[in-house]
């Protein structure tokens, strides 16, 4: 069977930015590092890929990026337990970033992100269609995802 994994590409930084992100997503877990053997196409003992997962997804930081940027157009997606998380991953995700909309950052390494909490998919799921507009509606005013104003929006009458 074919496996899939994310492969993000960095200019020299692909272990560093692994490293951060296992020690800041819950569950991510660093894997194998490679390193470039002699004559490879740079100096022989640098990182050239790092293997980790985030919530069981493979995920790889590979080193050798002639400069493209990551863009918005492919994103990471984290799906937190509970607003205490979500601020804690958000909190260390923004350090050297910037905040963008509806739960969107890019991180220190440019790597976009969108940081759900658990209730958002729920209520978008949940009761009628008035309820999930104004569920919408609040969602469209953050910045960083606030699960309690999702569930009163909700909820309001």
């Amino acid at each position: 069977m074919t496996q899939i994994a994310t492969s993000l590409w960095f200019a020299t930084e692909a272990e560093e930015a692994a490293r951060f992100y296992c020690a800041t997503i819950p569950g991510a877990v660093m894997g194998d590092i490679i390193r470039l053997p002699p004559g490879g196409p740079g100096p022989a003992g640098s990182v050239l890929l790092v293997e980790f997962s985030i919530g069981g997804a493979p995920m790889l930081a590979m080193n050798g990026n002639p400069g493209e940027g990551f863009t918005n157009a492919v994103s990471l997606s984290a799906l937190c337990a509970d607003q205490p998380e979500l601020d804690r991953v958000w909190d260390a995700l923004l350090d050297g970033g910037q905040a963008q909309a509806c739960g969107w950052l890019k991180d220190r390494y440019g790597v976009a992100w969108q940081l759900v909490p658990e209730a958002l998919p729920r209520l978008m799921k949940a009761g009628d269609e008035a309820q999930r507009g104004r569920v919408m509606a609040a969602l469209m005013q953050m910045v960083k995802i606030d699960a309690a104003a999702l569930e009163a929006a909700f909820n309001a009458s």
